[in-house]
């Protein structure tokens, strides 16, 4: 729908049609987060919903999560692939190698048909959220794990309602395989609730203006949308514009090795309009659990694409039409089955915008920030509970600094990039689960020094009121947050076990079994900062 066609399309009406889809989004992940069980959820908001037209593009998104929503279509690609779909209908899958990212994230999607016209879908509407555990070797499913196996039970495009009917067989099954049965029963509850609603919500509102005029501005969304990138593109100078940055480590497989340590590499060529994001000369794919499948580097790109964008800009389908990525297959930013992916999803991802951000710094826009904490700082535990006798799984992650840039200091104790969640609130964190608060305030002086400062990470110590198993993935714990234009480089994280008062250093990526009184402390990463300081 490019140049007089889109021109048809009445400015005003489109920015209407811009702000109902949104906010049916909006509403979906309101109700996800209102309904659901579990604290990862309801408290942190862990989870995304979008809207996809008939052809299963992406049409418009609440403000979730970064790294699901850019990953999402291709998990509503694959449920078409492997289905024709019937109204009622709702398919299942979190399967990395099949439309998913990392297990613990459950993507539903759902076709929408109009009463009279039963024959075709008129649209999709999809939601994922982070379960907190779908079984695997370890409590909360964030092994430091060898392969997919070990990271819990990987579900396919499958449907779990069929002309809506529950396959109650199906449910039992995934029921049987993870830590906390009626946990998960009552998220993915909400999810199927959530995608009521969004459906209600899109039927509705053709049935109101029409089904062609609705499906048609969905057009025009993702048109104007490919338009504003190809205008963005435009303003940065033609150039080929290289970066890389570095892993910690694979993932806990193997201890960090001097001189081999795991490179991400891209090359972002510009053209005019057009743009070509090429990874290779990334790592190949590692033993342990730092690999990305293709659609999480995708959700990377989408991200700083978006990022590039004025603030008003349709997020759609539109916005990835101008931009070539290359994502070499059988490398640490597309891994290939079956490898283990529990990583790549929440720490990779962030590498993959650092490098991604560093890139085009270089080519003159003053508008690039310094790289942020780099890491979600994954926390998971889990047990059998002293007073219940039943078993617990708990799953966060750990804000850090941001980067700063060339009009802000950064700000701290915030999540950045990939992630997009709130904190689990003392309260709630110690109303559920065996565990005390002992400290949780903003680590001073972790902001890199500049013109100016990057934000400050995060000091977060857990006790532990019960025997139980611990394991946390980290990343900027060897290599620091960089700064740019002569700032300084955020302070490196630190882990640390303190048994009986006295303090123990751990790795970035570590799963200990604790007892009770044991205390986890966990320092975050602080922003790099922008520019040499005044004197």
């Amino acid at each position: 729908m490019e140049g007089s066609r889109l021109n048809s399309y009445h400015p005003i009406k489109l920015e209407i049609y811009r702000n109902l889809f949104s906010s049916i989004a909006q509403e979906m992940g309101v109700v996800l987060r209102r309904t659901a069980y579990s604290p990862n959820i309801k408290e942190r908001r862990d989870y995304s919903c979008a809207l996809f037209d008939d052809q299963g593009q992406l049409v418009a998104m609440g403000d979730h999560m970064p790294v699901h929503l850019g990953s999402m279509p291709l998990a509503v690609q694959a449920a078409l692939d492997a289905f024709a779909l019937d109204p009622g209908d709702v398919v299942v899958l979190n399967d990395p190698f099949a439309g998913g990212t990392h297990l613990p994230d459950v993507t539903m999607v759902v076709p929408l048909y109009e009463p009279s016209n039963p024959s075709r879908p008129v649209s999709f509407v999809a939601c994922r959220a982070h379960h907190s555990d779908v079984g695997g070797i370890s409590p909360g499913s964030m092994p430091l794990s060898t392969d997919i196996f070990q990271e819990g039970i990987r579900i396919p495009p499958i449907k779990l309602y069929e002309r809506g009917k529950l396959n109650r067989d199906l449910l039992r099954l995934v029921l049987c395989n993870v830590r906390t049965p009626v946990e998960r029963e009552g998220d993915l509850a909400a999810q199927v609730g959530s995608l009521k609603v969004g459906e209600k919500r899109l039927l509705g509102l053709m049935e109101k203006n029409g089904r062609q005029e609705v499906n048609d501005y969905m057009r025009a969304l993702q048109d104007y949308g490919e338009r504003v990138m190809k205008q963005v593109i435009s303003t940065i100078p033609d150039g080929c514009y290289r970066a890389e940055d570095l892993l910690d480590d694979d993932g806990g497989a193997a201890k960090p090795t001097p001189g081999k340590s795991i490179k991400i590499k891209v090359t972002v060529d510009v053209r005019g309009e057009k743009m070509k994001v090429n990874f290779s000369g990334s790592h190949p794919q590692v033993r342990g659990c730092m690999n990305a499948v293709e659609a999480i580097t995708l959700a990377a790109v989408y991200y700083v694409l978006r990022c590039l964008a004025p603030e008003d800009t349709p997020t759609s389908a539109g916005l990835i039409r101008p931009v070539e990525v290359i994502i070499p297959a059988g490398t640490i930013v597309n891994a290939r089955y079956p490898a283990a992916t529990a990583g790549g999803n929440v720490e990779t991802s962030q590498r993959i915008v650092d490098v991604l951000l560093k890139a085009l710094s270089t080519a003159g826009l003053d508008n690039m920030p310094a790289a942020s904490a780099g890491t979600m700082n994954n926390l998971s535990l889990g047990s059998v509970g002293p007073d219940t006798g039943q078993t617990f799984a708990y799953y966060e992650t750990i804000g850090g600094g941001m980067g700063a840039s060339s009009q802000a200091d950064g700000d701290s104790g915030i999540h950045t990039h990939m992630t997009n969640t709130l904190n689990t609130p003392i309260e709630a964190l110690e109303n559920y689960f065996p565990v005390r608060v002992k400290e949780y305030r903003l680590r001073r002086g972790s902001g890199g020094p500049g013109k100016f400062r990057g934000g400050d990470g995060i000091i977060r110590s857990l006790e532990m009121l019960a025997d139980c198993q611990v394991t946390m993935l980290s990343e900027r714990r060897r290599y620091a947050p960089y700064g740019l234009r002569g700032g300084s480089s955020g302070k490196t994280g630190h882990n640390y076990l303190v048994v009986k008062g006295q303090r123990k250093k751990l790795p970035g990526k570590f799963s200990l079994s604790l007892s009770k009184g044991d205390v986890i402390r966990i320092e975050t990463p602080g922003g790099g900062g922008w520019g040499k300081a005044d004197n």
